[in-house]
């Protein structure tokens, strides 16, 4: 880890070599020690310096010469992805899912298992630790992505799995002997959306659809966070009242959830995850009505939130996409409704194709040397 000392010149350095090896990742493949020395404004010898510090830690490694500009040629540097891993677990309601990623993206490992209530707690960490043993020796930093409100180190709630204030992070870090950090699943998703995204400026609004509904808020890319780490929880705010609200799981009539919700629209047979043809028949089955109605309390939701937030655009994530664009018309029609004083704002699917474990992945990579992907980087490929 690129820890930061509190003197005064190790701190510098210790900036320094986080700034050449983001240009590394930034340029991964064409970057080179005068482009570094340039960038910075650092001398060539003290580029030189830090690339060693980074390439001696197997962070970054000389790939080959760079293309000639009439003297002698560079020597061009790259991520080095074939030592330091970060492991990812995501959990949902029926599994757990443990992915390997190396630091340049690519997907080393990935294996998933389900669990019932009874079991679930035991499969997870077994699966942690037997994926941890196997690579002890090359793991960097971990994070685990679940449902619920956590402040990075404990669940402090998780009504799908049924956990309240839990040390999460510090068990799963004695396991593993690394850093870890916890993450929400909704703002798990909107840090993927933006490590993808070839723009990230501006705030935006990620709203996920799924057995629950959350929300989350980015600005220029970063999470922005509440005091209570409660940002985004509007599952459970009601929107829908009178003959046509619906009981809802927390026992209360006309949450956003009992009518937007993946489960309230397509019924108890959807699962996190499922595969793509069980998703289309419960979609082919579903009562138009339902459909109907979920879009409208979703795209009311929206209405408000975008009037109170004023976002560059509004983001949906989840299984919204497999719901087809019928669906997504409506919702899009009810949130192109501007409140008086207000100003319609563009309503998208998030982008497809991006694994589930880059967003808690780019959080590990960022706790662990303060650097980031770059859009395209992050690849969700088969285990090499």
């Amino acid at each position: 880890m690129l820890d930061v000392d509190l003197d005064g010149q190790a701190l510098v350095r210790r900036l320094n070599v986080r700034r050449a090896l983001q240009l590394v990742f930034d340029g991964s493949g064409r970057e080179t020690r005068a482009g570094i020395a340039r960038a910075t404004g650092l001398t060539a010898a003290t580029a030189s310096s830090l690339v060693a510090e980074l390439i001696t830690r197997r962070l970054v490694v000389e790939v080959g010469p760079a293309a000639s500009t009439g003297g002698k040629r560079a020597t061009t540097l790259a991520v080095d992805g074939a030592h330091h891993l970060l492991l990812v677990t995501v959990i949902r309601f029926s599994d757990v899912q443990v992915t390997l990623v190396a630091l340049d993206g690519a997907v080393v490992h990935d294996e998933r298992e389900s669990f019932t209530p009874v079991d679930r707690d035991e499969r997870i960490r077994g699966l942690i630790s037997r994926v941890g043993r196997r690579y002890s020796s090359r793991l960097l930093a971990a994070a685990v992505q679940l449902p619920g409100a956590t402040d990075g180190q404990r669940v402090l709630q998780s009504v799908q799995l049924g956990w309240v204030d839990v040390p999460l992070a510090a068990q799963i870090a004695d396991e593993l002997g690394v850093p870890t950090l916890l993450v929400n699943d909704v703002d798990a998703e909107a840090v993927a959306e933006m490590t993808v995204a070839a723009d990230t400026s501006g705030r935006r609004l990620f709203v996920h659809l799924g057995i629950g509904i959350g929300a989350a808020i980015t600005l220029d890319g970063e999470l922005a966070p509440g005091p209570s780490a409660r940002v985004g929880e509007i599952g459970h705010v009601p929107v829908v009242f009178g003959d046509d609200a619906h009981d809802c799981e927390c026992g209360r009539r006309g949450c956003l959830e009992s009518a937007a919700s993946m489960t309230a629209m397509l019924g108890d047979g959807f699962v996190e995850g499922m595969d793509a043809v069980a998703f289309d028949a419960l979609v082919a089955a579903a009562d138009p009505e339902r459909l109907t109605a979920g879009a409208v309390a979703l795209g009311r939701v929206i209405t408000m939130l975008a009037a109170m937030l004023d976002p560059t655009e509004v983001v949906i994530g989840g299984a919204i996409a497999g719901l087809g664009e019928g669906f997504f018309a409506q919702v899009r029609a009810q949130a192109g409704v501007a409140p008086t004083g207000a100003v319609t704002v563009p309503v998208r699917v998030a982008t497809s194709g991006v694994g589930g474990h880059v967003g808690a992945a780019q959080l590990a990579l960022g706790s662990a040397l303060g650097v980031r992907w770059c859009a395209g980087q992050l690849r969700a490929s088969e285990p090499r």
